[in-house]
């Protein structure tokens, strides 16, 4: 392993942290890992008390917009200004810019079990004109079981019409775990839907399970014409990839179009991958991690036939969410790749050069909750949901000067 530096405030002193990094396909190499914490004194803003935060490259101040919130899980960004919020337990809100909540009614029969309930939410890329949205959910199996399904609706003001599942995993478990959920559209309008290995780590790796998959849908939940010319064999037709634990970040490199996610390791090898149509990940079979009660996993880190990771984490930090930065409001940001930390309670920032990782930065460490959520908004602006109860939206952007 390699040990990386850590930085807590300017002049403060360095901390030691064990972790390692795999920075090109090959083999793994040290990436300097900078913590930043709270630096400057509070400004006020009105009534409202704001800390003011540094980055390497910029300071900034995380506005809260909506609290009370129980475990959120993904934010929408209407036209107009709205937002949209899922919460786990199963409710799906409309959120003002002043930061009232109001609830969003005709969902399906939704399942909180577990790491399930109410997940990701994408809106359809003709939204201001059709109205529709995607949203992945759990969902109990007639006679017993759990699955990740993906529903198609309309929103007409604070209701949801014309509601339709349009997909639904095709082997359902008891497990409350390992969901996956993120969703993407491409630019083809075809949409990505990832699902973990549902806690039975040995589906990864049978392609004609929908467990541990990237999976590539029409909008209508019809299997892309584009996974059958990956000629996986026995693979499901709407596989896209396989060998995945449980994929929770998804996004598209604004640059190459490249399909980029991250998934949770078990105890290390958290993972960064950009997606090959037809490729194997590796899990169990390669990780960079191990048992949570210790002994190894697989038969390695990497083998023949199998993708191995752009970027991993050990330790883990429970990665969740994920954004590419494009806005002009941190410009020294563009380009950065900033991930959600569940198990660390931070913000990642990512440096890149090309696929290369040059630095990554610890923001906000301990400071809001555990950042399930990660995403650009229409401000130029970045914006988090912490999966806690109570939870919260909040902004992030420039410091007062």
């Amino acid at each position: 392993m390699t040990d990386l530096p850590y930085r807590r405030g300017a002049g403060r002193g360095l901390l030691r942290r064990t972790a390692t990094a795999a920075v090109s396909l090959l083999r793994p190499a040290a990436v300097p890992l900078v913590l930043s914490f709270l630096l400057l004194p509070a400004c006020r803003d009105g009534a409202e008390q704001r800390e003011r935060h540094t980055s390497l490259a910029h300071s900034f101040q995380v506005v809260p917009v909506a609290t009370g919130l129980e475990h959120p899980w993904a934010v929408a960004f209407l036209p107009g200004g709205d937002m949209l919020v899922t919460e786990r337990p199963g409710r799906l809100l409309r959120v003002g810019t002043d930061g009232s909540a109001r609830p969003i009614s005709g969902l399906p029969p939704v399942v909180s079990v577990g790491q399930g309930g109410l997940m990701d939410l994408a809106l359809d890329p003709g939204f201001a004109g059709n109205r529709a949205l995607y949203f992945s959910y759990t969902e109990e199996v007639e006679g017993g079981g759990l699955r990740t399904a993906v529903a198609r609706a309309e929103l007409a003001g604070d209701r949801l019409v014309s509601v339709r599942r349009i997909f639904a995993m095709n082997r359902a478990s008891s497990d409350g775990r390992h969901f996956g959920s993120r969703l993407a559209f491409l630019p083809d309008g075809d949409l990505l839907v990832t699902v973990g290995d549902r806690g039975e780590r040995h589906r990864a790796q049978d392609p004609s399970d929908h467990a541990g998959s990237v999976l590539r849908i029409r909008p209508d939940g019809s299997p892309s014409p584009r996974t059958a010319a990956l000629a996986i064999p026995g693979a499901a037709p709407e596989v896209f990839t396989f060998g995945h634990r449980n994929p929770q970040g998804l996004a598209l490199h604004p640059a190459t179009g490249a399909v980029w996610i991250h998934e949770h390791g078990p105890k290390g090898g958290d993972e960064i991958n950009v997606l090959r149509g037809g490729a194997n990940y590796g899990w169990p079979v390669v990780t960079y991690g191990r048992e949570y009660g210790g002994g190894s996993i697989g038969i390695g880190s990497e083998a023949p036939g199998m993708e191995p990771p752009l970027f991993h984490w050990t330790p883990s930090i429970a990665p969740s969410g994920m954004a590419f930065y494009t806005g002009t409001e941190f410009p020294r940001w563009r380009g950065d790749l900033f991930v959600g930390s569940l198990a660390s309670h931070h913000l990642h920032r990512i440096v890149l050069r090309g696929r290369a990782v040059v630095l990554q930065e610890a923001l906000l460490e301990y400071r809001l909750g555990r950042i399930r959520d990660v995403r650009q908004g229409p401000d130029g602006r970045l914006w988090l949901l912490t999966d806690e109860n109570p939870g919260a939206l909040y902004r992030i952007e420039p410091s007062a000067p």
